[in-house]
């Protein structure tokens, strides 16, 4: 399978609590839903045909614990039937018991144990924020496509997708578009470490 990482990130860089004011106020954070207000059909399309490419989904536990609070009850949604339906993976060294079935919990050495899962057969095993976890990923060489959603806003504070001393990484840019919110959306392929170089260098 191909591991996936969607964000949503601001122009700084934030991907902390895109969703809602009270969605993640950990370390004092109170700007959280700052990427709503860009939300718009368009994006919302976008994202459905995203979906419908997963084989499986990957979580962090606050994350994982956001959706299984949430989408059992949302089963007229279109894309209920995936969320609930497909396998789920929750990474976790706390998290006891999973009921937002078929889920397993993933502890002790993650980045093997995804490792292992993407020699599975199939198409995308996607990260729906859990930005820890992505970034620990990211810092494994284990993610093989970025798809960012980058609203125009700056934040100002919060936890950032590419915090400073991460982990360098290249990509090839896949697609890009705007939509009429003012998402810029961004499709990366990871290329391995990044290539360097000198503007202006002559031969």
């Amino acid at each position: 399978m191909k591991l996936v990482l969607q964000e949503f990130l601001s122009l700084d860089g934030v991907s902390q609590g895109p969703g809602a004011p009270d969605e993640d106020t950990s370390d004092g954070f109170t700007q959280g839903g700052w990427f709503v207000p860009h939300l718009d059909e368009a994006f919302e399309r976008l994202a459905g045909t995203w979906l419908e490419q997963a084989d499986a989904f990957l979580f962090g536990r606050r994350t994982y614990l956001n959706f299984a609070r949430d989408w059992p009850k949302m089963t007229e949604h279109p894309s209920a039937a995936i969320l609930n339906g497909l396998p789920k993976y929750v990474a976790s060294n706390s998290l006891t018991r999973a009921d937002w079935n078929p889920t397993t919990i993933l502890s002790g050495d993650i980045p093997a144990q995804v490792a292992e899962l993407k020699r599975q057969p199939g198409r995308d095993l996607q990260i729906h924020g859990s930005a820890r976890l992505g970034q620990s990923l990211l810092a494994a060489s284990l993610i093989d496509e970025l798809r960012l959603a980058i609203a125009p806003v700056v934040v100002g504070t919060g936890r950032r997708l590419f915090p400073d001393g991460g982990a360098p990484a290249g990509f090839r840019l896949v697609s890009n578009e705007t939509t009429p919110g003012g998402l810029t959306i961004l499709v990366l392929e990871s290329t391995g470490l990044p290539e360097y170089g000198t503007y202006g260098a002559e031969g």
